[in-house]
């Protein structure tokens, strides 16, 4: 489409202005205004299920005695199976090493990664992957023995330390020894399981993970009480839902199915009290919640997705606290994984 625009005197300012206007009614008039939906959510939609690669950690994705997957991430993949199919048992969760995850993804054998993968850019330009929000920030630690006597890990110098493959792990620590002029030995675990056992058997001095992962681990060795996560972070290691290349809409499905967890925490909903704030005035929550219509048939969802989200699994700070936080075994604090207005780095975009 040609536009022209005669000129005309008078102001030059307002003229401007309305020829801005024009080109701008133009083009909101010719852009499509819903990301483009793509092969991988056609499949989802067309199989009836979500399938989503996770890990094998208590707290983040574990089954239970009776076999049903429970955790951290397993809750957003339930969550996800909500705002496709408003029901969340709707979900295949399938444990993959870190080795075999990202190929495993590329190749098509999940919808999906919520295996605690760390978002970087080499894994989104030469991958192909596309990261939805952060989940979990988290940084690469150390867990030592108390009798080695170390207070950091810049102590452990000429140390002999566990790495597991195919990790950002395995960089990180190298770099980590580079910068502060240090030397160490890595030895290369790919076994998760026998990550512990190289640790307590004094193969190697040190195991390096997500500080995450180590807390957990720390708890499931023989005598935890002799063993100390260092206090340092050797890197940022920010969590996220990763997918592939190619379909706009589903990215923006994982992109908000997540700020719905977070969105309803800062706003004082939980799983309990959702239905009660379906008679609020606030214009905010009645767009959130679905009570008014407008803003999810415009955007092609469920106007209650996000209602639908809490009702199945709560906000993002319940989901944390009964997985990781007070209310697990772990007892974790938040910390950065804390809403903005509470001195974290959770903040969800514009609801509307």
């Amino acid at each position: 489409m040609t536009i022209s625009f005669r000129p005309r005197a008078g102001n030059p300012l307002a003229l401007w202005r309305a020829a801005a206007v024009a080109v701008l009614a133009v083009t909101t008039a010719v852009l499509p205004i819903a990301a483009q939906a793509g092969e991988d959510l056609d499949a989802i939609v067309a199989r009836g299920v979500i399938k989503v690669g996770v890990g094998s950690q208590p707290g983040f994705f574990a089954p239970d005695s009776s076999g049903e997957w429970k955790g951290f991430f397993v809750d957003f993949g339930r969550a996800l199976a909500v705002t496709v199919f408003n029901d969340p048992t709707k979900v295949e969760f399938t444990s993959s090493s870190p080795q075999q995850r990202l190929p495993a993804l590329q190749a098509g054998e999940f919808d999906i990664l919520l295996s605690g993968v760390t978002q970087t850019i080499s894994r989104s330009f030469q991958l192909g992957f596309h990261f939805g929000p952060t989940i979990f920030y988290d940084g690469q630690g150390l867990l030592v023995r108390k009798d080695l006597g170390v207070t950091s890990g810049a102590d452990l110098d000429g140390a002999t330390i566990g790495v597991q493959s195919g990790t950002t792990g395995e960089l990180n620590i190298a770099d980590f020894f580079r910068k502060n002029g240090k030397t160490f030995t890595p030895v290369t675990i790919e076994d998760t399981n026998e990550f512990l056992a190289a640790l307590e058997s004094g193969r190697v001095d040190a195991i390096t993970q997500d500080a995450s992962d180590l807390g957990i681990k720390q708890t499931q060795l023989a005598n935890p009480e002799e063993y100390i996560l260092l206090p340092e972070r050797l890197s940022k290691e920010p969590l996220a839902p990763a997918i592939r290349h190619g379909d706009d809409r589903w990215l923006e499905i994982v992109n908000w199915t997540v700020w719905a967890t977070i969105e309803a925490e800062e706003l004082g909903i939980t799983q309990a009290n959702v239905d009660e704030f379906l008679t609020s005035q606030d214009p905010l929550v009645q767009r959130f919640l679905g009570t008014d219509t407008a803003l999810g048939e415009a955007i092609g969802l469920d106007p209650k997705f996000a209602y639908n989200i809490i009702k199945a699994v709560g906000n993002y700070g319940e989901i944390f606290e009964r997985n990781v936080g007070k209310d697990s075994v772990f007892k974790w604090e938040r910390g950065y994984n804390s809403l903005w207005t509470d001195g974290g780095l959770l903040y969800a975009p514009a609801w509307r």
